[in-house]
């Protein structure tokens, strides 16, 4: 199994299409690239802890690849938008890709290039990549959020549309379950 994290807005929306991903095995939300050791959710709100909203992806690479998770990546959020995504605005809620190792970062950078040439946006990709430093779980009541609070208010505005969106484009990449 490997390991990828990326922040592209809330984390409730990247752990719900995340986790319909085939050859996805877990999904966590958590906090990363902050100065703030062990942030808390109401700390990282605040926008002051330099902390990005993140999922912590665990797939096998046998059935799907990084750069596979990259591409759905930038196929489900805004990487145009600094520092926002839709109405959730502050730096936690940038687009960021967190290397773990040399390879990823250089799949990421590759990714990212071939975005900006060819992806659908006029605007610039801000997505920023950086190495991580320490990767902070957030607190477990965000787990499986969208599955257990899919009728509350910003799940049916925002997270399930994107979910949805996902679920269209990225059709192949279900698993076979969902």
């Amino acid at each position: 199994m490997q390991q990828a994290v990326l922040g592209g807005g809330c984390f409730w929306c990247l752990e719900a299409v995340f986790d319909l991903v085939d050859g996805v095995t877990a999904v966590k939300s958590g906090y990363a690239g902050g100065t703030v050791p062990n942030p808390t959710y109401e700390q990282v709100c605040t926008g002051t802890t330099g902390h990005a909203e993140v999922v912590r992806i665990t797939f096998d690479p046998e059935v799907i690849s990084y750069r596979d998770l990259l591409e759905i990546f930038f196929g489900i959020h805004d990487p145009t938008t600094l520092n926002r995504q839709g109405n959730d605005v502050g730096t936690q809620y940038r687009s960021v890709i967190f290397y773990l190792d040399e390879e990823q970062r250089r799949i990421a950078e590759e990714v990212r290039a071939e975005v900006e040439r060819d992806g659908p946006w006029d605007d610039p990709i801000v997505t920023a990549i950086e190495p991580l430093d320490t990767f902070y779980p957030a607190e477990p009541y965000h787990d499986d959020y969208f599955a257990r609070n899919g009728g509350q208010p910003y799940c049916r505005a925002v997270v399930g549309p994107k979910v949805a969106r996902f679920r269209q484009r990225f059709a192949h990449r279900l698993k076979a379950r969902v």
